[in-house]
């Protein structure tokens, strides 16, 4: 959905807080918070989504990735899923059976159990999760908490809305989609330990809304500004050749709707650049907010777990735009 359109939704939805939401409707969270004791809460999410591959398999997989990610994000620790699918009832069901195994295989890949899930007869298929995770009250990462001189880090490259795209038009090499599909299926666990190890200050996951609508959400939260150097921001292989080529999600474009007046860029920007910045992602990385002074601990860290994660911009005083691209 239009992330401008979820917001005019969310702003009618009741909000009622009861004892133990430590994170809810109210937030504008990744996931949702509930605490059980002194050490103990639970963290709860739930994500599905049509194809974004071709391969049902890799399909589940990339799904569960992209479930799996807002517990890492809020620095919790997944165990349990349950599968959520909608699948045509005439079709294919050992293409279904693909699914849900792809699912479980990566679930089971982060010491997850899939203990059940429901099912829809739906001509058009979907696939997701809906995650429990545990993690300490005291220990969560926010997404409203940025500082002022703290350094962003972007811990996976973006583009896999432009490169899906691109697929669904028989543009993209087998290696293309080779290299998408590794993207998409990494995992944002190293990330999120890294990111408790070194104190990050806050985060949030680079999905559908795109880069810049994470950071504009973040930024705006925290009430302050994100400065980010476009240039720095890493991109998956061929992004801008296939956004020459007009391989632009729809909701690319809904994205920008949602940023336009929140963003400020500097002039002579590229346009494909800019169009990657708010292209919709999918299992995307984490971006993440940390003091300047551990940037080097956090990426060596990353990179010793194969994470090529990048410092992307910093953290200002709250200006007229809430993201300045430069």
């Amino acid at each position: 959905m239009s992330p401008t359109v979820l917001w005019q939704v969310l702003a009618k939805v009741k909000k009622i807080s009861l004892p133990g939401v430590l994170v809810g409707l109210d937030s504008a969270a990744d996931a949702g918070i509930f605490q059980l004791r002194e050490d103990l809460a639970l963290v709860q999410t739930v994500d599905f989504f049509t194809p974004i591959v071709d391969d049902p398999y890799d399909y589940g997989r990339i799904a569960a990735t992209n479930s799996l990610s807002d517990v890492y994000v809020m620095g919790g620790k997944p165990i349990t899923a349950l599968n959520i699918a909608c699948y045509p009832v005439k079709g294919d069901p050992d293409q279904l059976a693909a699914i849900l195994n792809g699912g479980i295989d990566q679930a089971a890949a982060a010491g997850v159990a899939v203990i059940g899930g429901h099912t829809v007869d739906d001509p058009e298929i979907k696939y997701g999760l809906a995650v429990t995770g545990v993690v300490h009250p005291q220990q969560i990462v926010h997404s409203h908490t940025a500082k002022v001189g703290d350094a962003l880090v972007l811990t996976k490259p973006l583009g896999t809305g432009i490169l899906s795209t691109a697929i669904k038009r028989g543009l993209l090499s087998d290696e293309g989609i080779r290299q998408l599909t590794a993207s998409m299926l990494f995992l944002n666990r190293a990330a999120s330990e890294a990111m408790i190890a070194v104190g990050a200050h806050a985060a949030t996951d680079v999905t559908g809304f795109g880069l810049l609508g994470h950071a504009y959400e973040m930024a705006s939260a925290s009430y302050v500004s994100f400065r980010i150097e476009a240039k720095a921001v890493p991109l998956l292989p061929e992004v801008l050749h296939f956004a020459e080529q007009g391989c632009i999600p729809a909701g690319n474009r809904n994205n920008w709707e949602f940023v336009k007046d929140h963003v400020s860029s500097r002039e002579g920007l590229e346009p494909l650049l800019l169009k990657a910045l708010h292209d919709p992602q999918t299992a995307g990385g984490l971006l993440v907010s940390l003091e300047q002074k551990k940037v080097g601990e956090y990426l060596n860290r990353l990179a010793d777990q194969g994470v090529q994660a990048r410092q992307i911009g910093e953290v200002v005083p709250r200006g007229q735009a809430s993201v300045m691209v430069e």
